[in-house]
């Protein structure tokens, strides 16, 4: 009887320790979490047996056996594939609902309207994302969109403007064709037509070109279809488009620009200076948004062929050469903090009036 009384006290004992341990192993925090904190990428598939030690194996929970454990008193749900971040030390229980409800680390990055590829690509590299060069690597092959737009020569313009969840090992090539599911997504509600070659009228390719021209010129959304039917009046009628942004896209193609833009800047020869060629330049200066799309597809009826800026964001509007000229010395004179009317023209008396009222005086 005594020797039976000391095995149940030690299996008492055995059981008392590994509930302790279990206990430890969930409900309290566990490790030292580096400073820089701990990325944990669990693979699609994976069953809470690999979970765990996978878990364990990183340093983020104490027990995978706890851990296992507790996953199988929660049958209906699943752990979720994913990247998830640890910054701080958790416990077994908290790590299994981090992973059970989702909460992948996320890596936002936001490509705004009217960014260029240089743009997004430098942005990426100074966030840490991906290195600049791979990501202008993969913007510059125009596979992906030579179903929507032959003859493209990069993915500039088709780079749709959003907020993105970058994956912590994420591909240039990867990005760019989220960045293009997400161009024909909204495309495809604004004209799914377009997406169609076939179809007669513009092509696409002149369509987003032209969107970004307009996208460059103006931030005001009810500016977008005026500056797009300037545009298309001044191409009907085979004049130059003297349009600004297309020079600054041409040089800092060859990271030649400098603000301001010179008269020198305008007479550089290259196929996107509007200021020397004819017609819409090659390809979009930029990555246009929904509203300059919409512009582009829609031109303003108007007879409107010239426009200056107004110095409050916007823009005067002109029909002919005229008009702009006195638009100009408008915004000349706001610009100097001059009433944008010039004065009225005080009338002069004629010296015979004059000499007539003075002798009745």
């Amino acid at each position: 009887m005594k020797v039976l009384g000391t095995l149940l006290i030690v299996v008492l004992l055995a059981m008392a320790a590994g509930a302790a341990f279990l206990w430890l192993g969930l409900y309290r925090p566990y490790g030292i979490i580096p400073a820089q904190g701990v990325f944990v990428e669990i693979p699609r598939g994976s069953s809470q047996r690999a979970a765990a030690h996978l878990l364990k194996s990183k340093g983020i929970i104490r027990s995978a056996i706890a851990f296992e454990i507790y996953a199988r008193r929660h049958p209906k749900r699943s752990l979720l594939a994913g990247e998830y971040f640890f910054d701080h030390p958790v416990s077994g229980k908290d790590a299994y609902w981090k992973i059970a409800n989702g909460e992948i680390y996320q890596r936002l990055f936001t490509v705004h309207e009217g960014d260029t590829m240089y743009d997004i690509a430098n942005n990426l590299g100074a966030a840490g994302y991906m290195q600049a060069a791979d990501f202008l690597a993969a913007a510059k092959n125009a596979s992906q969109i030579q179903d929507i737009a032959p003859g493209a020569k990069s993915l500039e313009g088709f780079l749709f403007p959003a907020t993105y969840d970058v994956p912590l090992h994420a591909g240039a090539p990867d990005l760019t064709t989220t960045m293009v599911r997400k161009f024909r997504d909204a495309l495809q509600q604004i004209a799914p037509d377009r997406l169609d070659p076939q179809i007669p009228g513009t092509p696409l390719l002149s369509v987003i070109t032209l969107a970004s021209l307009v996208e460059a010129e103006t931030p005001k959304p009810e500016e977008r279809p005026l500056v797009a039917g300037v545009y298309t009046n001044r191409l009907r009628k085979g004049m130059l488009l003297q349009c600004d942004p297309t020079v600054i896209y041409a040089l800092k193609q060859v990271l030649a620009y400098n603000h301001p833009l010179t008269f020198k800047d305008l007479r550089y020869d290259s196929a996107y200076n509007t200021y020397v060629h004819t017609g819409l330049p090659p390809g979009p200066i930029g990555n246009p948004g929904e509203s300059s799309i919409r512009a582009a597809l829609s031109p303003a009826a108007t007879g409107y062929l010239y426009f200056v800026a107004n110095t409050q964001g916007g823009h005067f509007f002109a029909a002919t050469l005229a008009e702009h000229q006195l638009n100009v010395a408008k915004y000349h004179r706001l610009l100097n903090g001059e009433p944008g009317d010039p004065p009225e023209p005080v009338q002069q008396e004629s010296r015979a009036a004059a000499a007539a009222r003075k002798g009745k005086s």
